[in-house]
C-alpha cells in the first residue's frame, strides 16, 4: 500500500471520526506555531493580525463604492495626485452611491498638500437660499412641518459640492478637470451593473423617491418596478450635465443651463432657491483645528463641521489611561461615553456658521473647560445627562447616509473628504432633465429657536436659520500626523455618530495600537447628549455589558454605526481599510505608476 499524503487521506476519509481525530491534531499542531514570524521550518504559516488591510507602495483610495475607488486608483496611476483622484471619486460616487455621493449636496474636505507642508479645510456645506425663513417651515401651532424642512424642493439648501471639488482641484489639481469628470460621464451614459444594495436602497426609499415624477423615472422603470440587482442602470440626464460640468468648470453648474434649469424646478414646485443664490456660492477655505494627543497631532474640520467636539472628546480622554483600561473594557467604555455626553452638550449650544456667529473654539478646547469636564468624569458611576450643563435641545442632524472616501499618494499629499445628501437620497427630488438629486439640509438648521416652549428640535441661535447660514454638521473628516508627516486619513458618515466614531477610530490606533484594519472592524459604542442609552454594537461582550450596567447605564443594544474609510502611512506602505459595515466599500492600492 502507498504511504503518500493523497492517498492516506482518500483512503481514512471513509472513517468520519478518524477524519475527525486526524483534523483536531492538525489544528493542536497549528496552535503550537508561534506568532512571531514564521521560518522555514514552519508547518503551517501563522499571522499576527484578524484583520487585514489592504497594503500598496504608491498610493492608496478608500471608499464607500469599489467602482468609485477603482477610478481614483485608475487617476493615481496616470500620474495624477490625491487632489485628482478625490475629484474623480466625488463625481463617480455622484453616479454609483446616489443616496450619498452628490452633485446636489454638500460637505467638508481637508487637504494635506506635502509640497508647501500645510494642511487646509474647503468647507462647501449648503448654504440657506436667501429666502428662506423658519417661519416658512412651521405649522400654525409653531411645530415644524417636516413635509417642507425634510422633503421636496423647500427642503435644500444651495449645494456645494461641485464648488468643492472645483477649488480643491484649482488649486492643487494637476491633472485636467475634463479628465477627471470623464469616467463617471462614462458610468453615467454607459451605466453601472445595479448592486444588491444598490437595489436595496431605491428600494427603502420608494415612497419617497416615487413623490418625485423626475426621481420616478429615473430610479424605477415603467410601471413602477424597482431596479433589480444585475440591471444595468444608465443615467443619461446625469451624463450631459457631468459632460456641462466638465466643459464649463464651476460656471457650469452655477450659471447657465444647469442653473437655470434647477431654478426653473424649483419656480414650478414652490421651491426657494434662485440664480442669485447659486451664483453667490461659494466654497470657504478655513484653517483646521488641530491638537496634540500622547504625541501625535490631530487635525479637523472647524466649525461648522463636528471637528471642534471631536477634539474636545479627545482631550478628556487623554487625562485617563485608556491603553491600560483595554479595548472596549468596562472602563474604557466609560471614559468614551462621558467625554461624548460632555462634548456634545456643547455642541447643542455654540455650533454653527461661524459666519454669522461667533463660536468660542478657543474656550471649546482650552484647558480650564477641560479640566473641568474632565473633573466630573467618575469611572464607576454614570453621570445622568440632566446633570450635564448646558441645558438645552439638540436638532436633528444629518442622516446616517453621508459618506466618506480618503486618499493619499506617494509625494505625501492626502484628502480626507465627507460629503452628504442629509437623508438617504436628500429631499427625493431630482431636478428634471439634469439627474440632479437634491439635499435636504434645511432640516439640519434650529428651526423652532426662540419659540416658547420648544425643547427638542431647538436649540441656540448659533443655529437657527437664515438666508445664506450654512446649518451646523457632524461631519469630521480628520487627518492624524506623526511628526510631521501624514500617518492616518479617515472620515465616516452616520448623523449623529460621526464624531463619536472617529474619536474611536483614533482611539483604536493610537490608545490600542491597532492596525487600520483592526481599528474600523471593532465594535462601536455611542452615546449622545440629551439620550440616556448608552448604545453597543453587536461584539461588545455581555459581561462589560452588565459591569457599565452597574454603574447605571441604560444598555441599548444598535445595528452598525458608521462607514469608515481609512489609509495608514507608516513612512513607507500605505495601509487601507474600506468598512465592511455597508456592503461594496473598497480600498484599492497602487503599486506602479505610469
Amino acid at each position: 500500500m502507498r504511504t503518500d499524503g493523497k492517498k492516506i487521506i482518500r483512503d481514512y476519509s471513509k472513517d468520519a471520526s478518524l477524519l475527525a481525530l486526524l483534523l483536531s491534531l492538525f489544528t493542536a499542531l497549528s496552535l503550537s506555531v508561534q506568532a512571531a514570524a514564521p521560518t522555514k521550518n514552519s508547518y503551517i504559516l501563522r499571522y499576527d493580525q484578524l484583520h487585514h488591510p489592504v497594503v500598496a507602495d504608491k498610493g492608496m483610495v478608500v471608499s464607500q463604492n469599489e467602482l468609485s475607488s477603482d477610478i481614483g486608483a485608475q487617476i493615481l496611476a496616470q500620474g495624477g495626485n490625491a487632489i485628482d483622484a478625490a475629484v474623480a471619486v466625488g463625481f463617480s460616487l455622484a453616479v454609483t452611491l446616489p443616496r450619498a455621493g452628490n452633485l446636489g449636496g454638500g460637505g467638508f474636505m481637508l487637504v494635506h498638500i506635502a509640497e508647501e507642508n500645510k494642511t487646509v479645510a474647503i468647507d462647501y456645506r449648503g448654504e440657506a437660499p436667501s429666502k428662506a425663513t423658519a417661519a416658512l417651515f412651521l405649522s400654525a401651532d409653531g411645530k415644524v412641518d417636516r413635509s417642507l424642512s425634510k422633503l421636496g424642493h423647500t427642503a435644500s439648501t444651495v449645494p456645494g459640492t461641485v464648488a468643492g471639488l472645483f477649488e480643491a482641484h484649482r488649486r492643487w489639481g494637476r491633472l485636467p478637470w475634463k479628465k477627471l469628470i470623464a469616467p463617471a460621464i462614462e458610468q453615467a451614459s454607459k451605466g453601472i451593473t445595479v448592486s444588491r444594495d444598490l437595489a436595496w436602497a431605491i428600494q427603502a426609499k420608494r415612497e419617497v423617491l416615487q413623490a418625485n415624477a423626475e426621481s420616478a423615472r429615473n430610479y424605477f422603470a415603467k410601471g413602477g418596478e424597482a431596479l433589480k440587482p444585475g440591471d444595468r442602470w444608465r443615467q443619461p440626464d446625469l451624463a450631459q450635465t457631468l459632460k456641462h460640468i466638465a466643459r464649463k468648470g464651476k460656471e457650469g453648474f452655477y450659471r447657465g443651463k444647469v442653473a437655470a434649469a434647477i431654478v426653473d424646478d424649483m419656480k414650478a414646485n414652490g421651491g426657494l432657491m434662485t440664480l442669485a443664490d447659486l451664483r453667490a456660492y461659494e466654497a470657504v477655505v478655513r484653517e483646521p483645528l488641530r491638537t496634540g494627543y500622547r504625541g501625535y497631532e490631530v487635525v479637523t474640520m472647524p466649525p461648522p463641521a463636528g471637528g471642534v467636539h471631536l477634539l474636545q472628546m479627545l482631550r478628556m480622554m487623554e487625562a485617563f489611561p485608556v491603553a491600560e483600561y483595554g479595548h472596549n473594557s468596562a472602563d474604557a467604555i466609560t471614559v468614551l461615553s462621558e467625554s461624548m455626553k460632555r462634548a456634545y452638550a456643547y455642541r447643542a449650544v455654540y455650533l454653527g456658521d461661524p459666519r454669522f456667529t461667533k463660536v468660542p473654539v478657543n474656550t471649546l478646547l482650552s484647558d480650564s473647560l477641560n479640566q473641568t469636564l474632565v473633573a466630573g468624569i467618575v469611572l464607576k458611576r454614570a453621570t445622568p445627562v440632566k446633570e450635564i450643563a448646558p441645558q438645552l435641545g439638540a436638532e436633528l442632524d444629518e442622516g446616517p447616509d453621508t459618506t466618506h472616501y480618503s486618499v493619499m499618494d506617494e509625494d505625501g499629499n492626502a484628502v480626507a473628504n465627507t460629503y452628504t445628501l442629509s437623508a438617504s437620497f436628500g429631499s427625493g427630488v431630482t431636478i428634471a432633465g439634469t439627474g440632479i438629486l437634491m439635499n435636504n439640509q434645511i432640516n439640519n438648521f434650529a428651526l423652532r429657536y426662540g419659540i416658547k416652549g420648544a425643547s427638542v428640535f431647538s436649540s441656540s441661535l448659533a443655529n437657527s436659520l437664515q438666508g445664506g447660514k450654512r446649518p451646523k454638521s457632524t461631519q469630521t473628516p480628520l487627518m492624524v500626523f506623526d511628526q510631521g508627516r501624514p500617518y492616518l486619513v479617515s472620515g465616516t458618515p452616520g448623523g449623529r455618530r460621526i464624531i463619536t466614531t472617529m474619536v474611536q477610530m483614533v482611539s483604536n490606533v493610537v490608545d490600542h495600537k491597532m492596525s487600520v484594519a483592526e481599528a474600523t472592524h471593532a465594535p462601536r459604542i455611542y452615546h449622545g447628549w440629551r439620550e440616556e442609552g448608552l448604545e453597543l454594537e453587536p461584539g461588545v461582550s455581555r459581561d462589560t455589558e452588565r459591569l457599565l450596567q452597574q454603574r447605571g447605564y441604560q444598555i441599548k443594544r444598535g445595528a452598525s454605526m458608521g462607514s469608515v474609510q481609512s489609509i495608514l502611512f507608516d513612512g513607507q506602505q500605505f495601509f487601507g481599510a474600506a468598512d465592511p459595515r455597508r456592503p461594496g466599500a473598497k480600498a484599492t492600492g497602487i503599486d506602479h505608476i505610469k
